[in-house]
């Protein structure tokens, strides 16, 4: 676990009850309410009433002045019992309601806000899963922590006042419930703080294997391989590392939390009553109603002390769970999607990298020294073998990632000064890895943008994607669910036309740029022909930019960039590179051979 200090672990659960407050002041209130109501109730029966008891038996009371205080009684805990039955049926379902809707509202728009670099770095991920994992309960936990520390001092202090009365050396008792909350109590808190951290990774990769083995879009490969075997042995050893995690804190968790038990539990109480009998049957200096009260008193006592050192320890470990919480929420982006700035023309005029160097690692360079120019509505390509940083170049103009070394100019401006959410708007894209949604056709192309006629422009999307004609034939059209997850009337759709769907997204939205990050990868070639015209159909007005690996695409590109090692090698238009019989050139022909067939096809679809 993180390490912190003792005021950090505090002053993270004084921000816990102050979130809490900004979210639900009643929650708070009521807290506070039953934290002292369940005090006074308790010290009132432990204390007070056997006082009484013992007054009434030494004094002979009327027995109707005792029905009259017993009536009086129980009409008070009736009020109290029907409040308690209010808090628990009521306040706290509908405040933890919505405290963990606007938490969770919080750590999602966090986890917007965030670069994208953020999860793809283990520990930061690990990080905000522990952030995410129950940090409502969390918080309502520090909100009862500091109630019941706060009004366990008071109560606690009514019942000494009791003990001392009776007895001033009974008061010295205390001493032993301290050393064991507060002593052996911390260890523990340390030992139970290093198991969860020691435990994330392995429920990590537990969990892992729990969505596998349930999700649909795994079945396929669990049943026709043996990649189910591989999924055991890795649960395994995810149980395992638990396994050791647990045998790791075994042998001090058993003898801090023996030595916590007996100085909490045995030492102070078989030392009270020891010390009561001697005072009672041998020195004779004590009555029985001194010795019923002093017990009783010093029984409350010792249970509200332990109560306070426990809520004091829980509160530590709570706070030291809240660490990733509070540190999450305030992680500074360097790339945050809310940042301000200068407001884009809504047409892109011109792209240009100039000496961009990107690293995802320090030591590996993906993208070095690169530059290059767009300008006017051209289509352009990047093409290269894997690794080439095609896609990369996508994700540095998209602002993804920031450049190590150079600068994105679009318009002339540097990207880094625009308005974020205005700058991204001026894009559309269909990635290669690319998600669908459990949602309907139509909403899996908008993704949520508005439209006046949003039917109209899902359907012409589609259109131009090559799939409408099959979305049409669906029972529902394009408000048919896609997955099964959650409507058995949902439909799968095979890989090809998956890859549709997504690429209509790109053609949905306005924008003044589109990408296409290879989008036919899924299709066969006449799919691929005809895709590919869509794509060139639609490129009129606004600048295209489409990666592919399949040189055949790309030869009617106003311009093509040929990469190798992150830098362009080759540029022109595929007449000019083949002209240049360089490594386009030879890359071509090398896959001339298994796509010429294709082109011959399409040539014959055209006429």
């Amino acid at each position: 676990m993180k390490k912190t200090g003792k005021l950090r672990t505090f002053a993270n659960n004084a921000y816990a009850v102050k979130t809490v407050w900004s979210i639900s002041k009643s929650r708070v209130i009521h807290t506070a309410l039953d934290t002292i109501v369940g005090y006074v109730e308790w010290i009132f029966m432990s204390i007070f009433f056997t006082r009484y008891v013992i007054h009434v038996i030494e004094t002979e009371v009327p027995f109707e002045k005792i029905l009259v205080f017993i009536g009086l009684c129980f009409v008070g805990f009736s009020l109290i019992a029907m409040y308690n039955s209010y808090k628990s049926s009521v306040v706290v379902p509908f405040t933890d309601n919505k405290i963990y809707r606007v938490l969770y509202k919080k750590l999602y728009a966090k986890a917007r806000n965030v670069e994208l670099r953020c999860f793809e770095d283990a520990d930061f991920y690990n990080k905000y899963t522990m952030a995410l994992d129950n940090s409502a309960q969390k918080m309502t936990k520090s909100v009862d922590f500091f109630f019941q520390v706060l009004f366990g001092v008071g109560a606690a202090a009514v019942a000494f006042s009791s003990m001392f009365m009776i007895d001033p050396f009974s008061v010295l008792f205390v001493i032993s419930p301290i050393i064991g909350n507060f002593v052996f109590g911390g260890l523990m808190n340390k030992i139970w703080g290093g198991r969860y951290v020691d435990n994330v990774k392995n429920n990590r990769k537990a969990e892992y294997v729990n969505r596998v083995m349930h999700l649909a879009e795994f079945a396929k490969e669990i049943r026709y391989s043996n990649i189910h075997d591989l999924m055991m042995n890795r649960y395994k050893e995810a149980i395992k590392g638990n396994q050791e995690v647990a045998d790791k804190y075994a042998g001090k968790a058993i003898v801090y939390s023996w030595a916590q038990n007996v100085t909490t539990f045995a030492l102070v109480f078989e030392g009270i009553m020891i010390y009561a009998v001697y005072r009672t049957i041998v020195s004779k200096t004590m009555g029985l109603a001194e010795l019923a009260i002093m017990f009783t008193a010093m029984s409350t006592s010792s249970w509200i002390l332990i109560g306070i050192f426990n809520n004091l320890m829980e509160a530590m470990k709570n706070g030291e769970f809240l660490e990733y919480f509070r540190t999450f929420m305030e992680y500074e982006e360097k790339i945050p999607e809310n940042q301000e700035g200068i407001m884009p023309e809504t047409k892109v005029h011109s792209i240009e990298f100039k000496e961009v160097s990107f690293a995802y690692k320090e030591e590996e360079k993906v993208i070095e020294n690169l530059s290059f120019k767009i300008e006017g509505d051209k289509v352009c390509a990047f093409v290269g073998h894997n690794g080439a940083g095609k896609s990369t170049i996508i994700k540095l103009l998209f602002r993804l990632y920031d450049p190590t070394e150079g600068e994105i100019l679009v318009n002339g401006i540097n990207i880094k000064e625009y308005n974020l959410k205005a700058y991204r708007r001026l894009f559309s894209a269909a990635f290669q890895d690319y998600k669908v949604m459990a949602m309907s056709i139509k909403d899996n192309v908008l993704m949520g943008e508005t439209f006046e006629n949003p039917k109209e422009v899902a359907e012409h999307a589609l259109t131009c994607a090559g799939v409408w004609e099959k979305v049409k034939s669906l029972p529902n059209g394009m408000d048919t669910i896609m997955t099964k997850e959650f409507d058995k009337e949902g439909v799968v759709l095979s890989g090809g036309e998956q890859q549709k769907v997504v690429v209509a997204r790109a053609f949905a939205k306005k924008a003044s740029v589109k990408v296409f990050d290879e989008p036919s990868s899924a299709l066969d070639p006449i799919a691929e022909y005809a895709l590919y015209k869509g794509i060139m159909d639609e490129s009129k007005g606004h600048i295209t930019i489409f990666i592919s690996h399949r040189l055949s695409s790309v030869k009617d590109a106003d311009m093509v960039f040929m990469l190798e090692n992150g830098k362009v090698i080759e540029q022109g238009s595929h007449k000019e590179l083949m002209e240049m019989s360089g490594k386009y050139c030879e890359m071509f022909t090398k896959q001339a051979q298994n796509y010429l067939a294709d082109e011959s096809y399409g040539k014959e679809a055209a006429v």
